[in-house]
């Protein structure tokens, strides 16, 4: 279950959002006359932060396509990505090492992306993510409730993500996201 885990933060951003306005944005409920549909994330994404949550997109989207090279071109050379009380620090290291597990295991997940916010600072932005991740282990239904926070950095060579923080458990009964 570790590896479950483990693997299901790489899930966080995996599913796109659409352009937002400067603050808070929350889209809204949507119904059908039969049933309710699930809310759509909450999402708090300033216009000037679009451009770092972009690249996590494109990060997250890339991974789960098994597109390692352009998951890679994300990344700063010197990322550092700190997992499970692990770390990998370099591009390299993690797309040489768990890139290939991750990608294999988003392929088997359900993502529903719950929240997302970020803010920009001059050069630094932080994306942070909320998501469920519905898969099955063993024949049996499990939910992982997962986070992620990413450092992304702009330079002469654009936006490059330099710091990754996934954590992740399962979801207990009870739990609410």
């Amino acid at each position: 279950m570790k590896r479950i885990a483990t693997l299901a933060v790489f899930a966080l951003a995996a599913v796109g959002s659409p352009a937002f306005a400067d603050g808070p944005t929350t889209p809204p409920h949507t119904h059908d006359a039969t049933t309710h549909a699930p809310a759509g994330p909450e999402l708090g994404i300033p216009a000037q932060a679009m451009p770092a949550v972009a690249v996590v997109e494109r990060f997250s989207a890339a991974l789960a396509a098994g597109q390692l090279e352009a998951a890679g071109a994300e990344l700063d050379p010197n990322v550092l990505i700190l997992e499970s009380g692990g770390a990998e620090r370099s591009a390299a290291e993690y797309l040489g090492g768990h890139a290939k597990g991750d990608a294999a295991f988003l392929q088997t997940a359900h993502i529903q992306l719950l929240r997302r916010t970020a803010q920009v600072s001059g050069d630094l932005a932080w994306v942070a993510s909320e998501s469920e991740l519905h898969l099955s282990k063993d024949g049996k239904p499990v939910t992982v409730l997962s986070t992620e926070t990413m450092l992304v950095q702009r330079s002469d060579a654009g936006w490059k993500i330099v710091h990754i923080h996934w954590s992740s458990r399962t979801k207990a009964p009870g739990d609410h996201h």
